[in-house]
Formats: structure tokens, C-alpha cells, sequence
């Protein structure tokens, strides 16, 4: 019997939505490179410990994570395949709701979430035809192939890049509508070229020249927006110690 938050997948799929959403969570988190621990999916996913406990059980009775008591939680081959395909349907649905529909990119991860349980793989693949095959969602993230394969571009976090650098924006996470709005009040959206023009000791805000206008965003956002450089050139902030970031969200 289900409890009162799991909903049935539709036919056609065998998990339902409260696992889809783990099992993204634990995508999301090991990419950084290091198991998803207990807090940090109850974190991300709002519930208690103890639920992400059981949980976390439970998925790997069903062959879905693997989960070492004090390490962590991985996905596990047919885990990462769940998870890719969530996800596909979220980006997918999203550069629907932008292309098609005429929605703004600060208003379509929320539809996403709830519709990514409810469409079918088959259905989520036509309404991918019908925009062109995209591989990139509106917000620049790759869109996992039908086959389970993601690209992974190795975009940098802007807040890693020294003063004089030269970059285009990519990628920026989703999973905040105020801060996609705040890009849209400075006008950093996909495709911009921006250029460091100073960067304040101490973890202090960024100078940006964007076109002909200089703006000025503190660290924390500058970690949510990733780029391309132009060339090769000298990263800023934590870069020299090799850390590795991800854009969170979907």
C-alpha cells in the first residue's frame, strides 16, 4: 500500500515520483564527485532524516542505490538510467514550455517538477520532435539523449575566473526564479559575453562589463552561472585548488 505523498508512475514506468525525485537528488549531488550523504538528500529534498533513511533502504533493496552505512549513498547502473530519464523529461518539458508555449525561463521549473512525473518517456520524446531535438534547456543544462547519455561540458563557475577573463555565459541553475529574474535585470542571459573587470579581496563582489555597462554580483550568484572562456586564461578564487562545481538544480 502507498503512503499519502507517493503517487503511482504513469503505465508504462515502474517508479513513482517520490523515488524519480531521489533518485535525481543523488544525480545531482554525486556530481560533485562524492556519495550523496543523508543530510545533504533530506536538505535538497525537505524532508526528514530519518524518511531519507528508509528511503534510502529501500532503493537499495530494489537495486537502485548503493548505500555504504556512514559513506553515502551511489546510484547504481539501473539507478543513473532512472535518473537520466527524469531528467531528460524535466529539460525536455521545460524548452517545450519556452519554445513553444511563450513561457519565460524563470517560470518553467516549477510546471517541470510536477509534470516531469506525469508524462510518459514516449510522449516527452514527441514534444522533443516537434522543438527540433534540443540538447541544451533553456537555462543551458544538457538534455540527456533518449539512450541515457549526457554531456558534460565542463563549463567553469564564473566566480572562478581572474580579473581580464573573457567568457560566454552557458549555463545557469533553474531552481530559482528570482535569481533568473535578477540575470534578466542585469542583462546576463545565454550566449553573453562578460568580462572580469576586477574582482574584491575576500570573497567580495565581482565587477562584470556586459556589453557596454558594468555590473557588479556578489560570489554566491557568480557560483550559480557557468561559462566558457574564450581562451585559455587564469582562473580566480578557489579554482588553484583544483575544486570542482556544479551548477545545482535541474
Amino acid at each position: 500500500m502507498r503512503g499519502p505523498q507517493e503517487k503511482a508512475a504513469p503505465a508504462g514506468r515502474e517508479l513513482t515520483a517520490p523515488v524519480e525525485d531521489y533518485l535525481k537528488a543523488v544525480y545531482e549531488l554525486e556530481r560533485v564527485g562524492e556519495p550523496a550523504s543523508t543530510t545533504d538528500l533530506a536538505s535538497r529534498l525537505q524532508v526528514a532524516p530519518a524518511s531519507v533513511t528508509g528511503m534510502v533502504r529501500r532503493l537499495a533493496r530494489q537495486g537502485l542505490l548503493a548505500h555504504r552505512r556512514y559513506r553515502g549513498v551511489r546510484l547504481t547502473p539501473r539507478g543513473r538510467r532512472a535518473a537520466l530519464r527524469t531528467i531528460r523529461r524535466h529539460r525536455v518539458i521545460e524548452t517545450y514550455l519556452v519554445r513553444a508555449l511563450g513561457f519565460r525561463w524563470d517560470e518553467v521549473h516549477a510546471e517541470a517538477e510536477r509534470l516531469e512525473h506525469a508524462a510518459s518517456d514516449a510522449f516527452v520524446d514527441r514534444m522533443a520532435k516537434a522543438i527540433g531535438e534540443p540538447t541544451v534547456d533553456p537555462h543551458g543544462a544538457p538534455i540527456p539523449s533518449r539512450e541515457g547519455v549526457v554531456a558534460d561540458p565542463g563549463y567553469l563557475p564564473l566566480a572562478e575566473l581572474a580579473a581580464g577573463a573573457v567568457a560566454d555565459v552557458m549555463h545557469v541553475a533553474d531552481d530559482d526564479p528570482s535569481l533568473l529574474r535578477y540575470l534578466d535585470d542585469l542583462a546576463i542571459a545565454l550566449g553573453s559575453t562578460v568580462r572580469v573587470v576586477d574582482r574584491a579581496p575576500f570573497g567580495g563582489p565581482i565587477t562584470l562589463a556586459v556589453g557596454h555597462t558594468q555590473r557588479v554580483v556578489g560570489p554566491a550568484l557568480a557560483e550559480r552561472v557557468l561559462v566558457r572562456p574564450h581562451r585559455a586564461q587564469a582562473r580566480g578564487g578557489r579554482a588553484a585548488q583544483g575544486r570542482v562545481t556544479h551548477v545545482t538544480g535541474r
